[in-house]
């Protein structure tokens, strides 16, 4: 009878504990916080510097998701992205400050926001999240851009995802607009992945191109304005790289 009673209880235990750790093997869900300081002036680095003194800046909470450190006037919004969903991984160092003018805030910074909650409650896998998101599109709860429109990321550092079939994250220095343009991909523009042509940011490897809602077209900044942005931004990269070894990089040569 004790036998029976301690095995029942040993499943009851198993199960609570299968539960509660539901989808995930490990905390790696968990990002450091960074300094609100670095972190606002990154994310406002995306930016060209007259939108920025009235734009809207998203900062991250680990523990819950994103807030709004600063409620702006000008329809633009700032935002470092920690979590690149359509890879379903969770990864530690990805920063990529990207901003959205208030068609983008609209339509993209809700998709930020829910994968950012949903990776800070540790209850979802990266798969998962993943899965929510295309669910979602596929529903039409998040539905494609109303209009064409701008997200700016001129940066001076962007630590991510070369593309959507590349594992690794790796530093570039790309300053480089973003034009929305659903269900547009490389076939259509012709496009070409290199420093000065435009060329087509897809979801195609996880969703048909019907459903590409949130697909942009790709300009990279010239060579002169590029030299302008790794200039005025020196300070902020010293900042990064003194923060996160990661993030040191040798502007002048990385492309």
């Amino acid at each position: 009878m004790a036998t029976g009673c301690w095995g029942l209880l040993l499943n009851v235990f198993l199960i609570f504990n299968s539960f509660a750790g539901y989808g995930q093997k490990s905390q790696d869900w968990i990002l450091d916080k960074m300094p609100v300081d670095l972190e606002r002036d990154f994310a406002l680095s995306a930016l060209p510097p007259r939108l920025r003194d009235q734009a809207t800046v998203y900062l991250l909470d680990p523990k819950k998701g994103y807030y709004i450190a600063r409620q702006g006037t000008n329809g633009y919004s700032a935002i470092v992205n920690r979590t690149e969903w359509e890879h379903a991984e969770f990864v530690q160092d990805t920063y990529a400050a990207i901003s959205y003018d208030s068609e983008g805030t609209k339509t993209y910074i809700p998709v930020f926001l829910a994968v950012a909650e949903m990776r800070a409650s540790g209850k979802y896998s990266p798969e998962q999240v993943r899965d929510t998101i295309i669910k979602r599109i596929m529903d039409g709860v998040y539905k494609a851009p109303s209009r064409t429109g701008v997200s700016y990321m001129l940066s001076p550092l962007l630590r991510t995802h070369p593309g959507p079939d590349q594992k690794d994250v790796v530093n570039m220095v790309m300053p480089h607009y973003m034009f929305y343009a659903p269900r547009v991909d490389n076939t259509d523009i012709n496009g070409v992945w290199d420093a000065h042509s435009p060329f087509a940011l897809t979801n195609e490897n996880i969703l048909d191109k019907e459903h590409c809602i949130f697909n942009y077209i790709i300009v990279p900044a010239g060579d002169a304005e590029r030299a302008k942005i790794i200039d005025a931004n020196k300070d902020l990269l010293i900042r990064l790289a003194e923060y996160k070894s990661c993030l040191k990089v040798d502007a002048d040569h990385n492309h």
